[in-house]
C-alpha cells in the first residue's frame, strides 16, 4: 500500500490539489450554483471518508482538508488550463509510486467529486450544463485511461 510517506512534500501537495482543483474547474465552468456546488465538493470528501479502509492512499488524501489557492488564478480559463495540468501531474506522480488499483481509486474519486459538483445545481433546466459536461470530459482526459 502506498502512503503519503512515498511522496516528497511538494509531490504530496500536488496529489492533494487534484480533487479540489477538479471541483473548482467544474464550479467555474458555468455561472450560478457556486454555494451548492461547493457544499457538494465537501460532501464528496465526507462520503469518501465514510468508505475508509478500502485504500490507505485515498484515506490519507480525503482526510486532508481540501485546499485550492484561489489567488493563483486570474480567470476561469487560467484555473482550467493550469488545474488540468496539476491533475495530469498528480496522475504522473501516482503512476510512478502507487499501484494501478490506487491510481484507479484516485481517478474514481476525482471524477465522482466532479460529477457531484456538476449535479449540485440545475443550470437552465438541465441537471448538468453543457459547460460542466465539457469540464468533466477535460478532467477525465487529464486523469488518463483507467488501468494505465
Amino acid at each position: 500500500m502506498t502512503t503519503q510517506a512515498a511522496f516528497a512534500p511538494e509531490e504530496w501537495t500536488t496529489v492533494l490539489e487534484g480533487p479540489p482543483t477538479a471541483g473548482m474547474i467544474v464550479i467555474t465552468a458555468a455561472h450560478g450554483g457556486t454555494f451548492r456546488e461547493t457544499i457538494a465538493m465537501s460532501k464528496a470528501y465526507t462520503e469518501a471518508r465514510a468508505e475508509h479502509g478500502e485504500s490507505e492512499l485515498l484515506d490519507e488524501i480525503v482526510s486532508a482538508k481540501p485546499k485550492v489557492d484561489h489567488t493563483r488564478y486570474h480567470s476561469p480559463e487560467e484555473l482550467r488550463d493550469t488545474g488540468l495540468g496539476h491533475i495530469r501531474d498528480a496522475m504522473t506522480l501516482l503512476h510512478s509510486k502507487a499501484t494501478a488499483e490506487e491510481c484507479d481509486d484516485y481517478r474514481h474519486f476525482v471524477l465522482a467529486l466532479a460529477d457531484k459538483v456538476a449535479a449540485a445545481h440545475r443550470e437552465h433546466g438541465q441537471a448538468v450544463s453543457p459547460e460542466e459536461t465539457a469540464a468533466i470530459e477535460q478532467i477525465t482526459a487529464a486523469l488518463g485511461a483507467a488501468g494505465s
